[in-house]
Formats: C-alpha cells, structure tokens, sequence
C-alpha cells in the first residue's frame, strides 16, 4: 500500500485538478453574459473573471468549506480513499457535462461524488443528513431565488430608467456591466474554491497532518489559484449554451442577472450553504428573460439543463462510488 504522504499528495493534486476542472467547467458562470452582450471580448472577459475569483481568497471568510469538509459525511468516512474516489467520481461528471455542453453544477457534483464514495466505504451510515439536506433544499431554492432576484433587479431598472434613450441606457449598463461581473465573479469564486479547500483540509485532517480540522492559508491561496486559472482556460461549449442559447442579453439584462445572482452567492456563502454558482446565474438568466416575455426564454434548452441539475449528484454518485472501488482493489 502507498505510503500515507505520498496518498495525500496524490490526493491533495487531484482535489486541486477538480478545482481547475470547476474552474475550466463553471467559466460560464462569470463570463457568459459579459460576453453574450459583447461588452468585453471573450479573451477580457476570461481574464477579468480569473482576476476576482482569485480576489475572493482575501474578502470572505470559509463557512463553505467547513461544511464540505466536515458536514457531508461523518468523519470516520473521511479517509483518503473515500475523498481521492469522490474527487475522481466528480471530476468525470464535469467532464462528460462539458463534452454535451451542458451547464451543470460543480459543486453538486463533488457532493455527489462524497455521497457516493462515502457509501460505497460504509453504507447510509456515513451520511450526515444535516448538512446533505442543507444542499438538496437549496438545489431547489437557489434556482427560484436566482430567478426573483434578477426579476426585481430588471423590474426596478426599468423602472428607473423607463424614461431614458435606450441608446443612454445600453451605454450606461455597459459600463455597469463590468462592475456586476466583477461582482458575481467574486461570489463564484469564494463560493466554488471554497469546497475545494474543505476536501484538503480533510485530506490533511484524516491523514494527520493537522491536529484539527482547519483552513490553512497555503490552501486558501492554492484553491483560489487553482479556480481562478481554469476560469482563465475557459468552457467555451458551456459559454455558449448558457449566453446565447438561453435568452437573448443586452447589457441591461446582463447587468440585472449577474447582480441578482451575485447577491445570492455572496449571501450563501456567509452562511456556509454550498449552493451552486450554475442553477444561480443560469436562473438569473431566465428571470431577466421572463420580464420581456414567458417565450422569450428557450425552454427546451432549460429543460435540458434541468435534467442535468436533476441527475448530477446521483451520476457523480455513482461515478464515485465505482472509483472506491477500484482504488480499494488497487491499494
């Protein structure tokens, strides 16, 4: 069997691999209305949401990552092979949703992969239901607060600005757009990188490298690093489903949705919910749509990407749970 440092090291890079895969996977999650409104160029774009996912390593605290790395599954699960199959089982997931182009989450997908490996090592038991209930309630709440949110927020915009040029108004939410990118971009950030750094500092926990569990600075920084420079590779398939395929954006809309979903992920994360930055802005999306007209949104394409949210932790659940155990046979 490998030796114990080198197990964790292994699944120390690979839990930083998944951080990059999010990153590479969710860059539409920042850029895509930015994009789709052709405000910054896909190049800019990539490179000003790389910037504030970063920035969020020194803004928020790690409520998110406590509870991914120590409110899913009961310590006695959180053993190295446990974390390497549920990381392995994730980042499958993210790749086959990337091939089809399909916008789906991250985060549930490395839930679902902790879920799935974590049964396969000891049954249902390993299971702490309270914080699993915590992510299953928000799949669906996160979704319908995305959609209010960016209701009101282009509701009160035209309210606002019901009596300017249109011409003023696409210049003036040009400008605007940036700052609300910057922003959800932020949110993205604190809140995906801040599961990757909970499964290290398990990984560390369970290995004995700490004598508690806690989130040292070298793992904020790596995860924020990690995310920030798959946000920079980009998921230009998923960009495309997600800023074109939709709705159609203008400035204004896009202003509206990144800044309702921006409000949700900020909110969340200073409570320690892991929700997912994927339901959040696509949602964001499809209430700025609904505000011009209910066909305005493409739902066959919603629909699609419905299934995907549906699906996603058990696929990644099962992916994970096959990943154990091989790596049991291979240890």
């Amino acid at each position: 069997m490998p030796d114990a440092f080198f197990l964790a090291v292994i699944t120390i890079a690979v839990a930083l691999i998944f951080d990059f895969v999010n990153g590479f996977h969710d860059a539409a999650n920042s850029i895509s209305t930015i994009v789709a409104t052709r405000v910054l160029t896909p190049l800019q774009a990539v490179l000003m949401a790389s910037f504030w996912n970063f920035i969020g390593a020194f803004v928020f605290g790690v409520a998110i990552a406590k509870t991914v790395g120590s409110g899913i599954i009961v310590k006695e699960a959180a053993v190295i092979e446990v974390i390497l199959a549920a990381l392995i089982g994730a980042i499958a997931w993210n790749i086959v949703t990337w091939r089809l182009g399909i916008p789906s989450s991250s985060s549930h997908a490395l839930i679902g992969g902790l879920v799935g490996a974590a049964i396969s090592f000891g049954g249902a038991a390993t299971i702490q239901f309270s914080g699993l209930n915590k992510t299953l309630i928000f799949i669906v709440l996160a979704p319908l607060l995305g959609l209010v949110g960016s209701i009101i927020f282009t509701v009160g915009v035209f309210s606002v600005s019901r009596k300017a040029r249109p011409v003023s108004v696409n210049s003036w939410f040009k400008r605007l757009q940036l700052i609300s990118a910057s922003w959800y971009s932020l949110g993205h950030g604190t809140n995906d990188a801040q599961k990757t750094m909970g499964i290290i500092a398990a990984v560390l926990f369970s290995s004995g490298f700490i004598d508690s569990f806690r989130i040292d600075i070298w793992v904020i920084l790596a995860a924020h690093a990690a995310i920030a420079l798959g946000t920079f590779a980009g998921g230009w398939r998923i960009v495309r489903t997600m800023g074109g395929r939709l709705t159609k954006l203008r400035p204004v809309d896009g202003f509206c949705a990144e800044s309702g979903g921006a409000l949700i992920l900020l909110g969340t994360a200073h409570y320690g919910i892991p929700v997912s930055t994927t339901h959040v802005i696509a949602s964001s999306i499809m209430g700025v749509g609904l505000t011009k007209r209910v066909n305005s949104v493409r739902w066959n394409v919603a629909r699609n990407i419905d299934v995907a949210w549906l699906i996603t932790i058990p696929m990644s659940a099962f992916f994970a749970a096959v990943s154990h155990l091989l790596i049991v046979k291979l240890l």
